[in-house]
């Protein structure tokens, strides 16, 4: 099951390569940049989970990058960078940055950090997020649980339900969910979303997302 989708900035490629490949073994999505406008366009073409920066890259640098993408994203962001100054970790803080780690790193290490920002983007510090007495969701390994199985969705409909669960009891657009689940070169379809809504409300219980005339829906567990 695929886990969270990653934008991993770096110019350095055999890093970029051995980084990525240690995410991707452990079930993440990774979309590699080497340049700063490189990251930048990738940000406004894809959306991401959680975003892993290198500081001193071509181009501006990494915390000017995240002052444009915070205009837009809000996915959690690491600095990975060999710059160690409490200047440079202030400014770091100061673009938008949720967490730091210096190089050289364990990769177990960034990956213990990175699960813990997703919780956190959920407001939890446990893996699992109850749903109702027969089902949850499982952050660490992105899949739906009912009575102890996980169920097979597809990856709109988990980017749904994981919007759903962010934003419990409030409305949510339709421009909202159409931005989160489709990418700058999709098309968004009504069709589908009523397609993936009618999945959940069988899994779920049709209670459990209100349709919202004229405006979208709410998730009521």
């Amino acid at each position: 099951m695929q886990k969270a989708k990653v934008l991993l900035l770096e110019d350095d490629m055999n890093l970029s390569d051995t980084v990525s490949e240690y995410l991707e073994e452990q079930g993440y999505e990774v979309d590699q940049a080497f340049t700063s406008d490189e990251a930048l366009e990738k940000v406004y073409e894809s959306k991401y989970d959680i975003l892993l920066l290198d500081v001193m890259v071509p181009g501006i640098d990494g915390f000017e990058l995240l002052k444009k993408i915070r205009r837009q994203c809000e996915a959690p962001a690491i600095f990975i960078t060999s710059l160690d100054s409490v200047e440079n970790l202030e400014k770091g803080y100061e673009s938008g940055c949720d967490d730091y780690i210096r190089k050289p790193f364990a990769l177990k290490e960034l990956v213990l950090r990175m699960e813990t920002l997703l919780k956190r983007s959920f407001e939890t510090k446990e893996s699992r997020i109850p749903i109702d007495e027969r089902s949850y969701f499982d952050l660490d390994k992105n899949e739906l649980v009912v009575d102890g199985k996980p169920v097979n969705l597809n990856q709109k409909e988990l980017r749904l339900l994981r919007l759903f669960l962010k934003h419990r009891g409030e409305q949510l657009s339709h421009e909202k969910i159409y931005d989160t689940l489709w990418d700058y070169d999709e098309t968004p379809s009504d069709m589908a979303l009523r397609t993936y809504i009618k999945n959940l409300r069988k899994i779920l219980g049709k209670e459990s997302i209100e349709s919202i005339k004229r405006y979208g829906y709410k998730f009521n567990k």
